[in-house]
């Protein structure tokens, strides 16, 4: 009788591959969990080499003690218990609706139906060198309902190559990173694989800005306007376009001369709404400059005029800039408006937000330090204000340091007279030489 042959059998703890009644291979191992537990897990695959890679896989992991995520949320799923539970309570509105916008027009579709514990690093770079190259009208649908139909909604398609700017892509990228580093504090995931991708894009968009001249005639043009106050304190001090238009005469303090930044107004949720500012850097008291003093004086009897005109229609916000019957300014009116001032005023087509830029730049080429356009700015810190107007300092430096030439115009002038009066050895042998043959 021929003994039965004897199977290898794994010890306690090794795991297994086993061929499933329907064809697939499983590979079942105890793996640590982020939590500290001991489970055992189950990966499914096609073929038993892939099985046996697995398991080698696993067991890499187990040995070099890296924690094994064993839940079966996808990215869909987490992302929005991620947006409910732990964004929204800890942020601004403004900021969760930003959150929400990636989210949903980004990341679900992107990669909303992967595993959240298998997500790999390699699948994200994918994803976000996709979004470079796809035109998001077409990714959304935008034209669909527009009549008539424009772009990727025509019958000839189109497409208007509406793609995301590297910015907005970098900022996709920071709220993935946060929302699995959260996970991660929540034991769902052993690591951050978001935080493996680095973004090597730069954007062709420089920062905008009006030159003095420019700013000069967009404030002569602008003179005429009724929010002509607003246009002259937005470029002379740098602020938001929420932060101007949430401005309150309660924070202007006309006789001092000095302006207290605390709140902004923006549209959230369909509505126009007063919030704090951006950060808690962004609250400041900064002095007015003498014109503008008079320029906010003259404003407020304006102002004061309107309401008596008003009458009971007047809507009391308190606020220095309002509608003629004292209502919120609309964010988007304001754009256009100002895009229409840019156009009379035959100046460059620049956003709001660039009278911003403006401010820096115009404070810049008149030697203001970097630590003091931070601080005028309200940035978080020096590095983002170096940082976002690096190619301004630059220019700046350069035209110091050549100004620093005139310092050598006495030596260039010295040197050529030497080297026209000093002969080399070579032109005085040839010049005797010339000599002999002329006698």
């Amino acid at each position: 009788m021929t003994p039965r042959k004897q199977t290898k059998k794994n010890a306690n703890g090794e795991g297994g591959i086993y061929r499933r009644p329907d064809g697939r291979w499983e590979t079942k191992f105890f793996v640590d969990t982020p939590d500290g537990r001991r489970k055992r897990i189950s990966v499914y695959v096609t073929s038993e080499r892939d099985a046996l890679n697995e398991l080698n896989k696993l067991r890499d992991q187990q040995r070099r003690g890296i924690p094994i995520a064993t839940t079966t949320l996808t990215v869909a799923d987490y992302m929005a218990y991620w947006l409910e539970h732990i964004a929204e309570p800890g942020i601004r509105r403004t900021t969760y609706a930003t959150y929400e916008g990636d989210v949903r027009l980004h990341i679900i579709p992107g990669i909303g139906k992967r595993k959240l514990k298998t997500l790999q690093a390699s699948e994200i770079r994918l994803w976000l060198n996709q979004l470079r190259t796809r035109c998001q009208c077409c990714a959304q649908g935008k034209d669909t309902n527009r009549k008539p139909p424009r772009c990727c909604a025509k019958e000839e398609p189109q497409c208007c190559q509406d793609v995301l700017s590297s910015s907005s892509i970098r900022h996709v990228l920071r709220v993935l990173r946060a929302a699995l580093q959260d996970a991660v504090d929540e034991e769902l995931l052993s690591r951050n694989v978001a935080r493996l991708v680095q973004l090597r894009v730069t954007d062709d968009r420089k920062v905008r800005s009006f030159t003095r001249a420019e700013a000069l005639r967009f404030l002569k043009t602008a003179e005429q306007h009724r929010l002509y106050a607003l246009w002259a304190v937005a470029l002379a001090m740098g602020l938001r376009r929420g932060e101007a238009l949430g401005l309150a005469w309660s924070d202007v303090d006309l006789e001092n001369g000095r302006l207290t930044i605390r709140q902004a107004l923006h549209r959230v949720d369909g509505e126009l709404r007063l919030e704090q500012v951006k950060t808690e850097a962004s609250v400041a008291v900064l002095p007015i400059p003498a014109p503008l003093v008079s320029i906010l004086r003259g404003h407020r009897t304006r102002q004061l005029e309107e309401r008596f005109t008003a009458g009971a229609q007047w809507r009391d916000t308190g606020l220095v800039f309002t509608t003629a019957s004292g209502g919120f300014l609309e964010p988007r009116n304001i754009n256009r408006t100002f895009h229409n001032l840019c156009a009379w005023a035959e100046v460059p087509q620049l956003r709001v937000h660039d009278l911003r830029h403006s401010c820096a730049t115009l404070l810049f080429t008149m030697g203001v330090p970097p630590a003091t356009v931070q601080r005028i700015l309200r940035h978080s810190s020096i590095t983002v204000t170096t940082g976002t107007y690096v190619e301004v300092i630059e220019a700046v430096q350069r035209d110091a340091l050549d100004s620093m030439g005139a310092l050598f115009e006495h030596v260039d002038d010295e040197s050529s007279g030497r080297l026209s009066s000093k002969k080399s050895p070579l032109s005085s042998r040839l010049s005797s030489r010339a000599r002999k043959l002329g006698r």
